[in-house]
C-alpha cells in the first residue's frame, strides 16, 4: 500500500511585483512516492493539480532525476516556504486555468517548475476540505503543545527536585567532610600526646639507668681513699710495734 503526506502551505503573491502588493493562497499537498495531488485555494476560488505517476516520471526525466527525488524536491518547496525561492501562480491563458511556479538553484543556475491547476469543479468542497486540514493541523498542534507544556512542567518539577536534592547533598558532604575532619585532628592530636608522653617515658627512664652508675663509681673512689689511710696507719703501727723500746734496751744492757 503506497504511503502519503499531507503538507499546507501559506504563500503571499504579489500581484504588482510590489511585495507589500500581495495576495495570500493557501496550497494543500498530498504526496505519495511517485505522485502528488494539489488543492489551491485563495478563498474565493480554488484549483486543484493531479500530477499523475506518468506525468511525474516524464518531468523527472527532463530534469534527469529520479522520481522519488523529484517528488522529494516539490514536496519540500511546497510544504514549507523557501526563503530563497519565488513563487507564482498566475494565469496560465486557458480560461480558468492557473500556473503554479517556483524557483530554486541547482549547480549554481536557478531553475523553475511549473504545474498547471485548473478549476476546482466544487470550490466551495476544496476550499472547506483545505480549512478543515488547517483546523485538524491546529489541533493537533495545540494538544502537541498542551502535551509538550505539560510535560516540561513536570520535568521543570522534577528538575527543582533534583536541584534541592544537590543542595541537600552537598550540605551533607560539607557537614560530613568537617565531622571527618574534626575526627581526624582528634585522634591526630592524641596521637602526638601519646607519642610526647612515650617520649618522656624514655627520657626518665635514661634518667634513671644513669644514676645508679654514677653513685657506684662515686662510692668506688670513696672507697679506694679510705683504704689508703687504712693502709696508712696500719703501717705506722706495725712500725712502732716492731721497734723495742729504749727503755727495755737499757734494762738490757744493765744485765
Amino acid at each position: 500500500m503506497e504511503t502519503k503526506r499531507h503538507t499546507c502551505l501559506k504563500i503571499q503573491i504579489p500581484n504588482t511585483g510590489d511585495p507589500t502588493d500581495a495576495e495570500p493562497i493557501f496550497v494543500k499537498g498530498t504526496w505519495y512516492d511517485t505522485r502528488f495531488d494539489l488543492s489551491i485555494t485563495d478563498g474565493l476560488n480554488a484549483w486543484v493539480c493531479h500530477a499523475s505517476e506518468e506525468e511525474v516520471k516524464d518531468r523527472a526525466a527532463q530534469w534527469d532525476q529520479p522520481v522519488s527525488e523529484y517528488v522529494h524536491l516539490a514536496e519540500r518547496y511546497l510544504g514549507f516556504q523557501q526563503p530563497d525561492s519565488i513563487y507564482g501562480f498566475a494565469d496560465a491563458g486557458y480560461g480558468h486555468k492557473r500556473q503554479l511556479s517556483w524557483t530554486f538553484e541547482k549547480e549554481g543556475t536557478k531553475l523553475q517548475w511549473r504545474w498547471k491547476c485548473q478549476q476546482s469543479p466544487n470550490s466551495k468542497k476544496t476550499t472547506v476540505e483545505i480549512l478543515d486540514f488547517l483546523m485538524d493541523a491546529n489541533i493537533t498542534l495545540s494538544e502537541e503543545v498542551v502535551r509538550k507544556t505539560e510535560s516540561f512542567e513536570r520535568m521543570k518539577v522534577e528538575a527543582e527536585k533534583c536541584l534541592f536534592q544537590s543542595e541537600r547533598f552537598a550540605n551533607e558532604k560539607v557537614e560530613f567532610e568537617s565531622e571527618i575532619y574534626a575526627k581526624f585532628l582528634e585522634v591526630l592530636n592524641s596521637k602526638k600526646a601519646k607519642l610526647r608522653e612515650l617520649r618522656d617515658q624514655i627520657s626518665r627512664g635514661e634518667a634513671a639507668e644513669k644514676s645508679p652508675q654514677e653513685q657506684d663509681t662515686d662510692k668506688t673512689e670513696s672507697f679506694g681513699d679510705e683504704s689508703d689511710e687504712e693502709e696508712a696507719t696500719f703501717s705506722s703501727r706495725d712500725v712502732s710495734a716492731s721497734k723495742p723500746s729504749q727503755s727495755h734496751r737499757k734494762r738490757t744492757s744493765r744485765k
